[in-house]
């Protein structure tokens, strides 16, 4: 006789519920909330709603073996047997955070294969691993942002029995586990949730659906659970959360403080750190400040105008959301006070823009910071880096900016070795019609950025996906070989030098000459001494007169300290 298993799911409207399990259907009882329970034999499953034959996946399945449309199975999370008992955790405060997609991270595309190249990630100062979302998703790749099994891992990197080997190998490296979880929307393609309850409100859409149904009790449940999971069955050590201004919560308490709430709770529970990271394009600190001081309380969040500052000030690109930053005082603002829009009028926007951080409270590394992103590169026309517009000495002034600067660094996969490859919107949909959908939405949304659409990848197009790929040989040799040393060497300075991670903005000092196209940063840690960082990004080389006189790292081989700093075009250093 088949092992009995207690199965469990929310459907309030439903007059009738069944659940087949390994062929047998055994009738559910109704249970207070809108609850249904039964005993059934443990295996394959799923649910029948009302008198509808078809069979449904559970809403909560941790595992999905044949993919979202087909039916859930029964998945012990305490089977693993964990190694990371001495595992304490590890802070964003003072950390670096590695970006990257599992199915093109590697040539198999696994989480066991991801969980080989930890050392790697290791050598450029990583403390933590941040994979793209994870969850169930149709089709057999795809960036992850269009899942509908919020609680399984995809099938085709390994399942949810490999995720728990990477973590513990993460673990065992030394290395947190950050994983970006999307509870702002569903995917288009195998989305029954609303069958089962109002997991959707009809009231307003964001620009992927309709959203969430946060008036609901049952459904913010589901998320604060689906928080849980990760936290308590997969161990991970804080989650990224996508998109966080399409929770439209109208509640006295925003889901996002419930998130802080709970997590804060179980971490005292679980006696390690447990973080929270906003994705947010708002310019809000209410996000980060502590409830105590009326925000939600989360532990950090993301902020793109660094980036953007970067990107401008090395580019020269200055088309859509770039326009506002092509002053290198932009930068040099951001680098300041946190947030360029603060207040001021977005051009990109038509209107006034952010909200500014309280500098005497606020610690800078609750902003997170990227020169390259999943976003940034994957929402190009063409997925390219930044790879292709700078040499060397360029994209090393980026990581300059990026290991020295005052906020927590964000890497994205292969940026550490000036990878070629790019990253391209990529969807495998089997659905015919899904597919042609995605392709004419991505040239729309290009439209607005000036792009030419003749250059846009068909997302649905098998070659998309693969040159998506990280060429692993690529760091053995030449240009690759000396960008990955250059990152080594900040990643070693980083650890070194306490001003680098000193989380006061009133410590940091910047200066720009806007004629010369000279950035100067100057950090300072208590009583240590003070490190001074310059980047000459424009097309002359600059002489620039210092305080400092040791030449810790630089970009190009042709810098040199004297009375002055000699800077080559495109090149910065650091000195104390």
């Amino acid at each position: 006789m088949s092992e009995l298993h207690e199965y469990g799911v929310w459907a309030p409207k439903a007059t009738r519920m069944r659940v087949v399990a390994e062929g047998e259907s055994v009738e559910m009882a109704r249970g207070e909330g809108g609850w249904w329970h039964a005993l059934a034999p443990a295996g394959d499953y799923g649910f029948q709603i009302d008198d509808d034959v078809a069979i449904r996946p559970d809403p909560r399945s941790r595992r999905q073996p044949r993919g979202v449309h087909e039916p859930s199975r029964v998945w012990d999370a305490s089977a693993h047997r964990w190694s990371d008992g001495d595992w304490r955790g590890r802070p964003i405060a003072g950390g670096v955070i590695y970006e990257l997609h599992v199915g093109t991270f590697t040539p198999e595309g696994t989480l066991d294969a991801a969980a080989a190249k930890l050392e790697h990630l290791r050598g450029i100062g990583v403390t933590h691993v941040e994979l793209l979302p994870m969850n169930g998703f149709n089709g057999t790749h795809n960036w992850g942002y269009d899942g509908v099994a919020w609680f399984a891992v995809h099938e085709g990197y390994g399942g949810p029995d490999a995720y728990q080997r990477f973590v513990d190998a993460a673990h065992g490296a030394g290395l947190a586990v950050v994983q970006d979880v999307v509870h702002n929307h569903l995917g288009p393609s195998g989305n029954y949730l609303p069958l089962f309850g109002p997991y959707l409100s009809s009231e307003g859409r964001s620009t992927w659906g309709e959203h969430i149904n946060l008036a609901e009790p049952a459904v913010r449940r589901h998320i604060l659970d689906n928080v849980r999971f990760w936290f308590e069955e997969m161990h991970v050590d804080a989650l990224r959360l996508d998109a966080v201004h399409a929770l439209h919560d109208e509640s006295e308490v925003h889901l996002l403080e419930e998130m802080a709430i709970e997590t804060a709770a179980l971490a005292a529970h679980l006696g390690r750190p447990l973080e929270l990271i906003a994705e947010s394009d708002l310019n809000d600190p209410r996000l980060i400040t502590p409830r105590e001081g009326g925000g939600y309380g989360l532990d950090a969040q993301w902020s793109d105008d660094f980036h953007h500052g970067v990107h401008v000030a090395l580019t020269g690109e200055t088309e859509g959301y770039y326009a506002d930053f092509a002053p290198l005082s932009a930068l040099a603002k951001a680098l300041e006070r946190g947030f360029f829009h603060d207040g001021t009028y977005s051009s990109f926007r038509g209107r006034d823009h952010g909200h500014p951080i309280d500098l005497e409270r606020s610690l800078s590394w609750r902003l997170v910071v990227a020169a390259q992103n999943h976003d940034q590169i994957g929402n190009r026309a063409r997925g390219d880096r930044i790879t292709e517009a700078l040499d060397e000495s360029q994209l090393l002034c980026a990581a300059l900016l990026l290991y020295a600067g005052p906020f927590t660094p964000m890497l994205f996969m292969g940026e550490e070795w000036a990878a070629s490859t790019p990253f391209q919107f990529f969807t495998s949909h089997p659905e015919p019609e899904l597919g042609k959908a995605t392709a004419e939405g991505r040239l729309e949304e290009f439209e607005r950025m000036g792009w030419d659409p003749a250059v846009v990848p068909d997302p649905q197009d098998p070659a998309t996906f693969e040159r998506s790929r990280l060429d692993w040989s690529e760091p053995e040799g030449g240009r690759h070989a000396r960008v990955l040393e250059g990152y080594r060497q900040l990643a070693a300075l980083r650890r070194e030098l306490e001003a680098l991670t000193e989380p006061h903005y009133a410590r940091n000092r910047v200066e720009v000459d806007e004629e010369r196209r000279v950035l100067r940063l100057v950090r300072r840690a208590g009583t240590a001494d003070a490190v001074e960082i310059v980047i000459n990004v424009g097309r002359e080389p600059q002489a620039v007169p210092v305080m400092k006189r040791r030449l810790r790292f630089q970009t190009h081989p042709d810098v040199a300290v004297g009375d002055e700093l000699t800077l080559p075009p495109g090149s910065g250093a650091l000195l104390d």
